[in-house]
């Protein structure tokens, strides 16, 4: 049987730089992290990411693919957050 989708929240925001995508999206490939949507917008120069993702592939945690990618961002310079997607909708209900 099949894992149901646990889709999570990545944000992504800060300076624009060459490479913030492929490596964001190089360490969901390598974590078995399924992209299923995603915009990018750049601001006079400042960049800014959101992914929804499914986590259900993948065989690491919430919690260490939350830390991962935020050492991730602290790396290129970047700001990265994840949440999981009952929350963001919770947070974001008006």
């Amino acid at each position: 049987m099949e894992k149901a989708v646990d889709k999570t929240i990545i944000t992504v925001v800060g300076k624009d730089t060459v490479g913030i995508i492929a490596k964001v999206c190089t360490y969901l490939a390598d974590s078995n992290i399924n992209v299923l949507d995603i915009t990018q917008t750049i601001i006079q120069g400042f960049f800014n990411m959101m992914m929804i993702v499914d986590l259900s592939t993948s065989d690491k945690p919430f919690a260490d693919c939350a830390k991962e990618l935020e050492k991730l961002g602290e790396e290129i310079g970047v700001t990265i957050k994840c949440q999981r997607e009952e929350i963001f909708d919770m947070m974001h209900r008006i």
